[in-house]
């Protein structure tokens, strides 16, 4: 076939199942998908900044483990300058898309959820520590147009740890600590903000 256009692309990947098409948006439709494109991120260099972000998503995971908004800002805002031409960051879809090339590396550690039944309501990422039970959980919530602290507050409203409490008669396999981690970024000033708690140690 002779594709040439990214919308070709896109649309032969949809036909041969290679992409979830939905509400305008794509998404990688299985976890062995995700593995292959995940591979192919981190190692075809001609992919230019999508590949430099897939290299950044190690430091990204390490830094929010340790708690350093800085690093975190500063990779949220080279993925934010060289990512303008795809997404307008008109909502929290387009933010999501984001995280979920900052956070790549997280997914050879993590089974991560997005929108998943957590607590009273739905979050945005819920990261599952598979391969370390005894890992840090994280519980990730975005906001665009409000703090990176109003995030937070809603992961504590809406009880979103209660994924890794467990149940009445059993225990949770989950005993690292959670962590609640806001995103935001605030359209006016084209600026990023975080927020990171740790909901139980």
């Amino acid at each position: 076939m002779n594709l040439a256009t990214r919308n070709e692309i896109f649309s032969a990947m949809v036909v041969y199942g290679f992409l979830n098409y939905e509400k305008g948006y794509v998404s990688v439709p299985n976890q062995e998908l995700m593995q292959r494109f995940e591979e192919m991120l981190k190692k075809e260099s001609s992919l230019g900044y999508v590949y430099k972000l897939a290299e950044k998503s190690e430091a990204m995971l390490k830094a929010t483990l340790d708690g350093d908004i800085t690093t975190m800002l500063d990779i949220l805002e080279f993925a934010h300058n060289t990512e303008i031409p795809l997404l307008a960051y008109n909502n929290e879809s387009d933010l999501a898309a984001l995280i979920n090339l900052v956070y790549l590396a997280a997914r050879d550690y993590y089974r991560i959820e997005r929108e998943d039944k957590a607590g009273i309501g739905y979050v945005d990422f819920i990261f599952y520590p598979e391969t370390d039970h005894s890992a840090d959980s994280i519980i990730l919530e975005l906001k665009v147009g409000h703090t990176a602290e109003k995030a937070v507050e809603q992961i504590k409203q809406k009880k979103y740890a209660l994924n890794f409490e467990g149940t009445l008669g059993q225990k949770s396999k989950y005993t690292g600590r959670v962590l609640g981690v806001g995103i935001a970024y605030d359209k006016n000033t084209k600026k990023h903000s975080c927020k990171i708690e740790v909901l139980r140690i």
